[in-house]
């Protein structure tokens, strides 16, 4: 007879959006969590692709163990942005910092639409984002479902993007540093260029996703220019219609958890003119190399894969 573990918590799932993203309560991220919870919370995310806990004091240490229930953390970033930092899995989301890098005024350097990182050849594929200090007004993130934004596509129109590719860089068709930034400065020393599919299959659900954003996407490969650009104007168009997000006010001691690999995400627009400051610290977890509806990988042009760490 097998016996079966039960959850030591009663972890409570909300939805909050009619396609993605949800409310988690009843578990303390600074615990240890057993097999059964963490098998919950998995289950969650693959559902609802966007997870948000709040009351969460956490420890930089504490989300990093609780990162690493979910699969190989990686280092902070691509670009070793904090290389003296004593925690290098943590990404600190600080907009003094941001503006700093990027030579104005930035409350985050991804303020526009993106997957994380996906000029990597094997993005991240499950982001952690925890709150430390957010203005009393402002400041929200929203996020999009991919695979809604495909699954709503015209029968014609999916058979057409299953077999596109197009190529990821850092900034995309349009960069948003300022010239002779430190942002552009790591992206001429240390480019990364990758040729994904458009479309995505989740390696874990089969869902299939839209995989391009403005954030990264620089254009579809195998057209000409002026048809690139009109294509990804139509699936961006797409992916950021409104119908297919969350929109999530933060708070202090929140975390937000969501699925890189099927949703997108745009950080707040609307703090550039306001003297205020907010810090999130970010974690990642390593992801695999994306395929497409024909079994055809991603291809790195330029840089290495991003491995994490047990």
């Amino acid at each position: 007879m097998t016996a079966v573990t039960e959850p030591t918590t009663t972890v409570r799932v909300a939805p909050i959006a009619g396609h993605l993203g949800a409310e988690v309560e009843g578990v303390d991220l600074r615990a240890d969590l057993d097999a059964a919870t963490v098998a919950r919370l998995r289950a969650a995310l693959l559902e609802y692709k966007v997870l948000f806990f709040r009351n969460q004091p956490l420890t930089h240490e504490d989300q990093i163990r609780f990162t690493r229930y979910f699969g190989r953390i990686t280092d902070s970033h691509p670009y070793k942005y904090d290389p003296d930092a004593a925690h290098r899995e943590i990404l600190e989301v600080d907009s003094r910092k941001y503006a700093a890098r990027a030579g104005t005024k930035k409350y985050s350097y991804a303020n526009f639409w993106h997957s994380d990182i996906s000029a990597l050849v094997n993005p991240p594929a499950i982001t952690f984002l925890r709150s430390e200090l957010v203005p009393d007004v402002g400041g929200d993130t929203t996020w999009t479902d991919l695979g809604a934004a495909y699954a709503n596509l015209p029968e014609s129109l999916k058979r057409f993007v299953d077999g596109l590719r197009a190529e990821h860089r850092f900034g995309g068709r349009t960069p948003r540093w300022a010239s002779g930034s430190q942002s552009e400065q790591h992206v001429v020393d240390e480019p990364y260029v990758t040729e994904h599919p458009v479309v995505r299959v989740h390696p874990e659900t089969g869902e299939r996703g839209l995989f391009v954003t403005p954030g990264f996407t620089s254009r579809i490969l195998g057209v000409s220019p002026s048809q690139s650009d009109r294509l990804l104007d139509l699936l961006f168009e797409e992916i950021t219609n409104p119908a297919y997000t969350v929109r999530v006010r933060w708070e202090d001691d929140s975390i937000g958890v969501w699925d890189n690999r099927i949703t997108a995400h745009q950080a707040p627009t609307d703090l550039d003119h306001l003297d205020v400051v907010r810090v999130l610290h970010r974690t990642t977890v390593e992801g695999d190399v994306p395929v497409g509806p024909d079994g055809r990988k991603s291809v790195s042009v330029v840089g290495d894969p991003f491995h994490g760490k047990d």
